[in-house]
């Protein structure tokens, strides 16, 4: 296996064991090998993945009382601290089923609309076009 990209090796470690190939495996247990400080950190980094997609609520005290913990990587601890600064947004997210992605996704829609006609139209064509009239 070529040496890979950091942003490969976040995937790797975030994947679920049983779905890594040998040569995979074999490169992240090194990986683990050298920095133990990584095993956990990767542990922690799959929990919290299961638990968002999960909406597991009630595994937030565990994982952020595991994250928080001194001997954890400073990274992690102020990652969790930060979650933790937010915890009732974090705690309704992660019970309750809505989303603002529709929403998010018709403000980018629209952002997309006014940059590709600035300088070149009014509103009244904005406005169609965003309404998709005509």
């Amino acid at each position: 296996m070529e040496r890979p990209s950091a942003r490969r090796v976040s995937w790797l470690l975030l994947k679920d064991e049983g779905d890594l190939e040998a040569d995979e495996q074999a490169f992240l247990d090194r990986l683990r090998d050298r920095c133990p400080e990584l095993r956990v950190a990767a542990e922690l980094g799959r929990r919290f993945a299961d638990m968002v997609r999960g909406r597991r609520e009630d595994a937030w005290d565990d994982w952020v009382t595991r994250a928080t913990a001194s001997d954890r990587p400073k990274e992690l601890r102020a990652f969790a601290a930060s979650l933790r600064k937010d915890e009732p947004a974090v705690r309704a997210a992660l019970k309750m089923e809505w989303s603002n992605g529709q929403v998010e996704g018709q403000v980018n829609r629209l952002k997309f609309l006014k940059r590709q006609m600035f300088g070149r139209a009014k509103f009244d064509l904005l406005r169609r076009r965003v309404l998709k009239v005509g």
